[in-house]
């Protein structure tokens, strides 16, 4: 039950969805109905292995599978989710937003067999200015649904490289080449990883990050993110 304290505190503050900016009831939390509803989802955990975002990493990891909650759009109302979450100190997004794909992942069985959470690590640099890795963020809603660990130190971002957000595939895979550092192989040896992105484009950063942890040895990999770009 939804407390008095709380009911309060949205009459006097109230509390907006991210989306349409529209006020959300009190059995919502950072989206509303109506637009979770309409969320261009992907659906692509119902086929995980052969669907756009995996052939991605075919031939270039171990992968077992990959999913995104919607394909995003630049400028789209949905993209607020990740504008917000990303450049407007709002890191509690990422972690509502983490809970709501768990559980809808969660019947289809995508989190069978696998050992913990790799949420792609941010540069020192970029995370003190931000204030919080948004990957890590929406781990900790899957990890709180799921009761997956978070390996959140056994890879570090090396460099602070120039945003991704106006490169191309080939500027975006030279871009991160080479900027991760396995810190702690032992703890992920023989392990199933699923790694953590807020959005995946080119999925150049998410194949670095996962080769860098290839290096451990006995590696599987699956690919977990909020947004999915299409090509």
């Amino acid at each position: 039950m939804v407390s008095f304290w709380h009911r309060l505190l949205d009459l006097i503050s109230p509390r907006l969805c991210v989306v349409c900016g529209q006020r959300l009831t009190v059995s919502e939390d950072i989206i509303c109905s109506r637009c979770n509803f309409h969320l261009p989802r992907t659906g692509f955990h119902l086929n995980p292995y052969e669907n756009e975002m995996a052939k991605m990493f075919w031939h270039l990891l171990p992968i077992e599978r990959a999913t995104a909650l919607f394909y995003y759009e630049s400028h789209s109302e949905t993209a607020n989710i990740l504008y917000e979450l990303k450049y407007k100190g709002h890191p509690e997004i990422g972690e509502v937003m983490g809970r709501i794909i768990a559980k809808e992942l969660q019947p289809s069985g995508f989190f069978d067999g696998i050992d913990g959470i790799v949420p792609v690590p941010l540069a020192k640099k970029r995370q003190r200015q931000r204030g919080y890795n948004q990957s890590l963020e929406i781990a900790r809603g899957i990890s709180e649904t799921t009761s997956l660990p978070i390996y959140n130190k056994v890879v570090k971002r090396k460099a602070f490289e120039d945003s991704q957000t106006h490169k191309g595939r080939w500027e975006r895979n030279e871009n991160v080449e080479g900027v991760f550092e396995l810190k702690d192989p032992i703890a992920i040896q023989g392990k199933h990883l699923l790694i953590i992105d807020d959005v995946v484009t080119t999925g150049a950063t998410v194949i670095s990050c996962a080769k860098e942890l290839c290096k451990a040895g006995n590696i599987k990999v699956s690919v977990l993110a909020l947004g999915f770009a299409k090509s």
